[in-house]
């Protein structure tokens, strides 16, 4: 059996991708999801990847969650912190829900999830984190105070948690995508997406698979030298 990795958000978008190419790589992968059990079912079915249901924003949801899947499949050396939403707004007209509900999913997960498999990691002497970030959290965007803050802050994070890990055989990187071919991008309307596509040099959305083939690099045994990183994957939009 090979290393076990865990892909929160993993049954749709980036997640899927991630979670595929994980176990195309020879991983035994769990994938977290937090509502769509539809989606969540038919992931598996098309997968063979086991789902498990919790809400990432929630502490002790997590703590429970994680027990369950090392319990199930056996202490986790891979984590992959995916899971995200969107409440756009802008300032003025932003409720503190739609702020909080962002920094809680998007943010505060990656400490309930690292808080959960780092003694283990640490005791282990090896593990590999890797937290999904976003262009917007390095160069902002209009109507994202609260997205590009948690995004932000998931930098900040990796970088911090990486110095506690390093002589423990743990890196922890970031990837930042770009704007990528995901349900919500396609989302958009095409006038609109169209002039976001104008302003990436390479002349395209990316693909999940791109933000994948990323995170198989970063976790690899090979990898472990490269830590505290953001690997920015966005073709070209801002480079950082």
């Amino acid at each position: 059996m090979g290393r076990v990795a865990l892909v929160t958000g993993g049954t749709r978008g980036i997640g899927e991708a991630i979670s595929v190419a994980l176990k195309d790589a020879g991983y035994t992968v769990a994938a977290n999801f937090g509502g769509n059990e539809e989606a969540a079912k038919a992931f598996t079915e098309r997968t063979g990847i086991p789902a498990y249901k919790f809400d990432v924003g929630d502490f002790d949801a997590v703590q429970a969650g994680i027990a369950k899947i090392e319990e199930e499949i056996g202490p986790i050396e891979v984590l992959v912190n995916n899971a995200g939403i969107t409440r756009d707004g802008t300032m003025h007209k932003m409720n503190f829900e739609k702020w909080d509900k962002i920094i809680q999913t998007n943010l505060a997960s990656c400490f309930n999830a690292c808080h959960a498999v780092i003694s283990g990691m640490r005791e282990r002497g090896f593990g590999r984190i890797v937290n999904i970030g976003s262009v917007n959290g390095q160069a902002g965007q209009y109507g994202q105070v609260n997205y590009a803050a948690a995004k932000s802050g998931i930098h900040g994070f990796t970088k911090a948690l990486a110095l506690e890990g390093a002589t423990k055989g743990i890196t922890v990187n970031a990837v930042a995508p770009g704007y990528v071919a995901t349900d919500m991008v396609r989302a958009v309307p095409e006038d609109i997406l169209a002039k976001i596509i104008k302003t990436i040099p390479v002349g395209r959305l990316g693909e999940p698979e791109d933000i994948a083939r990323s995170v198989l690099f970063l976790i690899a045994d090979d990898a472990s030298f490269i830590t505290g990183s953001t690997l920015s994957v966005n073709g070209g939009q801002h480079m950082y």
